[in-house]
């Protein structure tokens, strides 16, 4: 395979010098000069197979030693500007045979054990590599060229630093990647580079133009994309499935109609294949936006709205309109919604299972009831801060939602033993319970909880006036699991 990967590399080169072109402002690839006296025919040739053959991105980083500004130097690196870029280099080439050069005299060195390895061996091995680590090995040889660039091993693209040029590395990645099928890359189908944020609407819509199959894209932390990016998106990549993007302050809106404003109407006749979406700590969406989103994301299963903080009630009912086969939500620190959006959200009945609450401080029994009727099937819930949640309201969870998993109440000073007690009695497969600065709460509802939920692995208990003898009860029962605790008398 490396053998016939190798001839085939030397046909692939003609053609492709652009892409080299595209980046020389990064690396000079200009070949040194012959000796004198020498022939220079194969030299020659050499050199023009070198320019010409597409290379590997290298993500380099910025303390490269013997490079300043991409170029190979002796000198001081005094004019090194830090930033990490993709740059284009060509394969190392196979063993130099030059007439003038005898090496005949001396012994072959042995092959190292690891060239022993059969191609697909080697395959399986990069395929552990981040990007980056990929493109490195593929400087190596000839033969871990042909390997590192196997189809197989670029179906994730996964890039990370804050002063990587992304646009840049993703511009000579997608190009190197479409050239068996020119303008497409057919097997890309993750694309992960959340915290880089140089990364702006110019590297989206590379990736948009090129990737039609992309099915995963991440740029959290990218707070430089905006809405016409991920438009581009949504709009070419009609396989997307999961798209994130927490702290993107700029994303206001996700539909397939450049200004958000115009609602999707029959005539598009199509909708976003969107079932994973992750808004956290974009700050600027607001009711209007969420709609826009709900009506053309239809097919939501999982929807992340942490701190966004202008959400209300009203764009909880637009999302329950459109979007009913949700299955995990989240509205934490979304300080505008209150239990009448707790009843909204409990129109989504038995499919609901992952809900959170926490620090929505308008919550209170009353929208707990609404959930605890409606929502039988609720696997997690994430109460924390809702300070309005009473005894009353922990008694309507356990008893219509047994199957409960996972609870979170902590900093419901309200919550007391009584609640907790009832919990015990009716949620015996809990498995992580909080209920940390429940100032409320002492041992003796600790050990109800330890007696009846055997499966419990997770128990916080910190900042609360539990004995060491509760701790110690629970721990006997309760094999398993770690309690978080302030108590220093216990360990």
């Amino acid at each position: 395979m490396g053998a016939n990967n190798g001839k085939q590399y030397g046909s692939e080169g003609k053609g492709s010098s652009s892409i080299s072109s595209d980046v020389s402002s990064s690396t000079d690839h200009t070949p040194t000069k012959a000796q004198k006296n020498v022939a220079t025919s194969e030299d020659s040739d050499l050199s023009m197979r070198t320019l010409s053959t597409p290379s590997p991105a290298l993500i380099c980083p910025p303390t490269l030693p013997g490079f300043q500004n991409g170029r190979g130097s002796s000198t001081s690196s005094s004019s090194v500007t830090g930033e990490t870029v993709a740059m284009v280099h060509s394969p190392p080439p196979t063993r130099l045979t030059h007439p003038l050069i005898r090496l005949a005299g001396r012994p072959q060195k042995e092959q190292a054990s690891i060239d022993r390895l059969p191609d697909h061996s080697m395959v399986h091995i990069f395929s552990f590599l981040p990007t980056n680590q990929l493109c490195r090995c593929a400087r190596v040889c000839r033969r871990w060229y042909n390997l590192a660039w196997d189809p197989r091993l670029w179906r994730t693209i996964r890039l990370t630093g804050e002063t990587v040029h992304v646009d840049r590395a993703l511009k000579v990645l997608t190009r190197r990647l479409c050239q068996d099928t020119p303008n497409v890359c057919l097997m890309l189908e993750t694309v992960i580079v959340s915290g880089c944020r140089r990364l702006t609407d110019r590297g989206l819509y590379t990736i948009a133009q090129c990737c039609p199959e992309l099915r995963r894209l991440e740029v959290s932390g990218c707070y430089n994309i905006s809405n016409e990016a991920v438009f581009d998106v949504v709009s070419l990549c009609p396989n997307l499935e999961h798209l994130d993007v927490s702290g993107c302050s700029k994303v206001t809106c996700i539909s397939l109609t450049r200004e958000a404003s115009i609602k999707l109407s029959p005539l598009h006749g199509k909708q976003i294949s969107i079932r994973y979406l992750d808004m956290t700590d974009c700050f600027v969406l607001e009711d209007e936006g969420l709609h826009t989103i709900a009506a053309h994301c239809t097919q939501l299963t999982h929807l992340y709205l942490r701190r966004c903080v202008r959400l209300t009630d009203e764009g909880l009912r637009y999302l329950v309109i459109y979007c009913t086969s949700i299955k995990e939500l989240s509205v934490s620190d979304c300080r505008f919604v209150s239990d009448f959006g707790l009843r909204e959200i409990a129109k989504l009945e038995s499919r609901l299972r992952y809900l959170s609450i926490a620090h929505c401080s308008r919550v209170t029994d009353v929208g707990i009831r609404y959930i605890s009727k409606y929502c039988s099937k609720l696997r997690y819930l994430n109460a924390r801060g809702c300070e309005g949640i009473t005894d009353h309201g922990v008694e309507y969870l356990a008893k219509n939602c047994a199957k409960l998993k996972s609870l979170d109440i902590g900093k419901c000073p309200l919550v007391s033993d009584t609640g907790l007690e009832c919990l015990a009695l009716n949620c015996f497969n809990l498995k992580r319970l909080s209920l940390k600065s429940c100032e409320s709460i002492t041992g003796q509802g600790l050990q109800v909880v330890a007696a009846n939920c055997f499966d419990l692995q997770m128990l916080n208990v910190q900042d609360c006036e539990v004995s060491v003898e509760a701790l110690r009860f629970v721990k006997r029962h309760c094999k398993r699991c770690v309690i978080e605790h302030t108590n220093p008398a216990f360990f």
